[in-house]
Parts: structure tokens; sequence; C-alpha cells
């Protein structure tokens, strides 16, 4: 199924012409603006969380250490570990590791960390690609029920009369 220009128009929110702009069709309206909203902040937050996971990569790849750690606690998005730097300072990141799937607790692992925010470590030879698919799926299928609302919405507005009013039922009343 191919969409052209005055189909994908429909999508956007916009006052009909010559059309009175009833109650009804403004609440259509608006609803229409909010799912724009709110699939624009999805995809806005998949991107950020792509580009913030870069940042911290470089961060870390500017000032690099690397030490073993112990896994305190593991979770599909959220680990604990502890380590020792070469002078001899324990640290426990407050906010865990970076990229922490396929951990277990117990477990010994490299990490990389940033010498000047010890804080900031993640898990040896893992990147910021690792962040691509969770957020581009956020993204995707945000996408897809955005559509699918903004195409039900159409619907319903054509199903609105002359009179401004939502016609229920197959009959048209």
């Amino acid at each position: 199924m191919r969409l052209d220009r005055r189909q994908l128009a429909l999508l956007l929110p916009r006052i009909a012409d010559g059309v009175d702009d009833s109650p009804t069709r403004k609440v259509l309206r608006w609803t229409k603006v909010g799912v724009w909203v709110a699939v624009f902040v999805v995809t806005l937050q998949s991107l950020l969380l792509v580009a913030g996971a870069w940042r911290n990569d470089r961060q870390i790849e500017a000032n690099m250490g690397v030490a073993q750690a112990e896994v305190l606690s593991a979770g599909p998005r959220r680990s604990t570990i502890e380590f020792v730097t070469p002078d001899r300072v324990t640290y426990r990141p407050e906010l865990g590791v970076l990229y922490p799937s396929e951990l277990a607790t117990g477990m010994r692992i490299y990490v990389e960390y940033d010498k000047d925010d010890p804080d900031l470590v993640r898990v040896q030879d893992r990147t910021a690609a690792l962040a691509i698919i969770p957020a581009g799926s956020i993204a995707v299928v945000g996408w897809i029920v955005a559509l699918g609302a903004l195409i039900g919405l159409v619907a319903l507005e054509r199903r609105i009369d002359e009179s401004g009013e939502l016609r229920l039922g197959a009959s048209g009343r």
C-alpha cells in the first residue's frame, strides 16, 4: 500500500477548507497534535539515548583506565560492580556499569573507566553500538503506534457529518 501526498496530508492536524470547525473536529485535531508531539518526543529520546552512550564512550576513551571488577548484583538494565584502581582505591559506581547485559552475580570481568570520574565505567570492549538496536526499536514501535493512532483518527474524521457530529453505526445515524 502506497500513500500519496493527499493521503499523507490527512495525517496532519489541519482545519478542512469549507467545513465548520465543530468541537468534535477540534478534539480530533488536537488529538492528532498530541500524537505527533508524542512520536517526536519518543524519537528524540531514542536519539538522545544513543548520543549519551556515545558521549560516555568518548569520555571514557579520553582518559581510560582498565581494572578487574566483581559483579555484585546483575540485572538486564543495571548491574552493580566493585573494582580497585591501580592506586588501590576501591570504587562501587553508584549508577552501576554501562552495557550490563549477560552479566551474573559473582562474575569477574574487566571494565574500562574514566580515570577522572571512576563512576563512569563500562564493561570492557562494549560500546555505544549496543544502544542502537534498543533505541531504534523504541523509535520504530513509537512510529508504528503513532501511525495506527493517526489512521484511526482519520477514519473518525471521515465519519463526522456536516453538522460536526460523529456518525455511529452502519446506517450513518
